[in-house]
C-alpha cells in the first residue's frame, strides 16, 4: 500500500470526526468544536454559550465516537468473516448475532425495561445466538464452514421469527413503535455512558482480529493448507468467531440492527489495498468508521426528523453493491 493511501486512511477519519461535530441543526462556527475540545486540555477563553457546550459534549461527541467505533467494528468483522468463510457475500450477522440481539432487545422493550436493560440483553442474546450456532455446527469435533453457515441460517431464522412474535403481541400504540424503531438502528439517544460501556469489548475484538490477520491469509486458502503450515484451524476459527461476536453484539446492543456495512466496506477495502488481511483489516477499520459517521451525519441533519441508520445504509449499500457486482462480473474483488 502506498504512503499516500496510508496518509488518507489515517487523516480522513480525523477530519470527518471534527466536521461531524460542526454539522447539525444547531448552528455554530466551524472552529467552535475544535476550541471546545482543546479547552479540556489548554486554557482557552470561552466565547461560546453553555448550550453550545452541551450540544457538543452531550450529543454530537458521543454520537461521532460511537458511529466510528460501530462502523469500524462491523467492517472488520465482515472482512474477517469473508476471509474465514472464503466467501465475499458473508456479513457479520451470518451466524445469527444480529437477529439474536434484536430479539433480546425486543423482549426487554416488550416487558417495559429501561435503556440499560435493553443494551445488556441485546448483548447477551447476541453472544448466546452465536454460541448456539457454533454448538449446532459441531460435527465429529470439527466445525466445517458449510455447517457454520447452515447453522447460522437456522439460528438467524429462529430469532427473526421470535422478533416477529414479540412485534405481533406488542401494544401497537407504545411498545410496537419502540421495537420497530430500535430494530431499524439509530444513534439518537446515545450518551458518553453508552460509549464507555461498549468501547472496551470493541477494542478487545479489534485487537484480537488484528493479531491474527496474517493467519487469516493462510486460513482463506483452505483448512488443509492451513493445517499443513501448522495452523490449528479449529482454535483459530473459534478465536475469530469470538472476536467478531464481541464486535457485532456490542454494536447491535447500542445502535440496533444496521445492515450492509460489514458486507460492502470490506469490498471497498480490497479495491483500495488488495486482499492481504494484514493491510485490509486496518483499512476496513478506517473506511468503515468514515462511512457510518457520514451516514449518521446525514441521518440527523438531512431532515427535521431522525432517519434510522438501517434505512440509509440499505439505500446507499444496496445500489453500491450492485455496482460492485456489475464491475467484477460476479467475481471476487
Amino acid at each position: 500500500m502506498s504512503k499516500k493511501k496510508i496518509a488518507i486512511l489515517i487523516i480522513l477519519p480525523v477530519v470527518l470526526f471534527f466536521l461531524s461535530l460542526f454539522i447539525g441543526r444547531y448552528p455554530m462556527s466551524i472552529l467552535t468544536p475544535v476550541k471546545l475540545l482543546l479547552s479540556k486540555v489548554f486554557y482557552i477563553k470561552p466565547d461560546w454559550t453553555p448550550m453550545v457546550e452541551a450540544v457538543i459534549f452531550q450529543i454530537r461527541l458521543p454520537r461521532a465516537i460511537l458511529a466510528m467505533f460501530v462502523g469500524a467494528s462491523l467492517s472488520i468483522s465482515g472482512a474477517s468473516f469473508q476471509g474465514m468463510f472464503k466467501n465475499p457475500l458473508v456479513s457479520p450477522d451470518i451466524l445469527g448475532v444480529s437477529a439474536a440481539a434484536g430479539f433480546g432487545a425486543a423482549l426487554i422493550i416488550l416487558t417495559g425495561g429501561n435503556a440499560a436493560a435493553i443494551q445488556i440483553f441485546a448483548f447477551v442474546f447476541g453472544i448466546a445466538g452465536v454460541a448456539l450456532t457454533y454448538l449446532i455446527s459441531r460435527v465429529y469435533k470439527t466445525t466445517p464452514i458449510l455447517m457454520l453457515v447452515l447453522s447460522g441460517v437456522v439460528v438467524g431464522s429462529l430469532f427473526s421469527a421470535l422478533i416477529s412474535v414479540t412485534k405481533y403481541i406488542a401494544d401497537p400504540y407504545s411498545r410496537l413503535p419502540q421495537i420497530t424503531f430500535w430494530l431499524m438502528g439509530s444513534l439518537a439517544s446515545v450518551s458518553m455512558k453508552d460509549v464507555i460501556k461498549v468501547i472496551i469489548p470493541m477494542i478487545v475484538g479489534m485487537t484480537g482480529l488484528m493479531l491474527v490477520s496474517w493467519r487469516l491469509n493462510v486460513l482463506s486458502m483452505g483448512d488443509e493448507e492451513a493445517r499443513s503450515l501448522g495452523i490449528r484451524t479449529e482454535v483459530l476459527k473459534g478465536f475469530i468467531i469470538v472476536c467478531c461476536t464481541l464486535l457485532s453484539a456490542s454494536a447491535v446492543s447500542v445502535v440496533g440492527m444496521v445492515g450492509w456495512v460489514g458486507l460492502v466496506i470490506p469490498h471497498i477495502g480490497r479495491m483500495l489495498v488488495g486482499p492481504d488481511h494484514k493491510v485490509l483489516l486496518p483499512a476496513t477499520l478506517s473506511i468503515g468508521a468514515c462511512f457510518l459517521l457520514i451516514v449518521d451525519d446525514i441521518a440527523r441533519a438531512a431532515t427535521g426528523a431522525e432517519i434510522p441508520l438501517g434505512i440509509l445504509t440499505a439505500i446507499i449499500g444496496a445500489p453500491f453493491f450492485a455496482y460492485l457486482i456489475r464491475k467484477t462480473k460476479g467475481g471476487t474483488i
